[in-house]
Parts: C-alpha cells; structure tokens; sequence
C-alpha cells in the first residue's frame, strides 16, 4: 500500500500521532541499528571496492542519534501538547522539528551522494544490497514522516484543530 498524505488532511490529529508513532518512529528505531551494522560491514569488507561508500555507517549513526533525540522531543512534549488540544501554543517547538527536519534531510542528501543514489555497483553482495535497499526504503519513509508533519499535523495544530 502507498503513503498517500492526502488521506490525512481531514483524521483527528490525534489519529495522525496514532499512526506517526508505530509506522515512522518505532520503525526507524528498529531498523537505523540494522542499517548502522550494514554499512559497517559493508565498508569493513569492501573498503578497497571504488565505489565503497567510505563514511556511510558514519552518516547513518548521525540520522539515528538526532532522530532518537528528535522523536523523544515529540512523543514527550510537542505529541501530548497536540494531543491536549493547545497546539496553537506550540509554534515555538513545531519551528524546531521543522529545522531538525531540514537537517535529516540533508542528512538523507548525504547518504545518497555516498550511495551514488543508491546504485548498487556490478556484483554487489547481499549485505551491500540489503544495505541499500534497506536505506531506500528509510529516505522514503523519512520523507512521507516529515511532510505528513511539517505539511498535515503541524500546519492543523497551529491552526487550532482539535486532536
């Protein structure tokens, strides 16, 4: 099934957090270490290969580290203030995931210069094609987590909707 933000534009805001937290936040914290371990292993073996991504497991341990402090920041104040109906009065911590949204970002523009867009070179291994299909999926996934934030819950918390 495809992410298609538009089915959000008119659930309980209550209902969007619902659905942010097991399908973005749980899933990135289960699978960013598998991804870490990947590059790891990847750049351990291949380290001679031209087109290793050298620095990969690196970039991947940055994203997991300010996306494990950016999505406590949320599940423990800018969530609950939502869900209490007082999102007008989180303009101040919805600027802050919007400027740590840019950064992951960023972040996933990195991981696909190292990746060379994430081509696999001729005669990868399984670790190496895990590896990238793996960070495939997460720059997805990132990407509809942010919108669906930045573009559906925090533009309706600020206009005042009720959770």
């Amino acid at each position: 099934m495809s992410f298609e933000i538009t089915a959000f534009s008119t659930r309980p805001l209550g209902e969007i957090i619902d659905y942010i937290l097991p399908n973005f936040h749980q899933k990135h914290r289960l699978e960013l270490p598998v991804l870490i371990e990947l590059a790891e292993k990847v750049e351990n073996r291949h380290a001679d290969h031209p087109a290793c991504p050298k620095g990969l497991a690196e970039v991947i341990r940055k994203v997991y580290d300010d996306l494990t402090m950016h999505m406590m920041k949320e599940e423990q104040v800018l969530f609950p203030l939502i869900n209490s109906g007082r999102g007008p009065m989180a303009a101040a911590p919805i600027s802050v995931m919007e400027a740590e949204h840019a950064e992951a970002h960023n972040d996933l523009e990195d991981i696909a210069a190292l990746t060379h867009n994430f081509t696999l070179p001729e005669g990868a291994c399984t670790s190496w094609t895990n590896l990238y299909n793996g960070l495939k999926t997460f720059a997805t996934d990132l990407t509809n987590h942010t919108e669906l934030e930045n573009d559906v819950l925090f533009v309706r918390a600020l206009r005042g909707d009720q959770p």
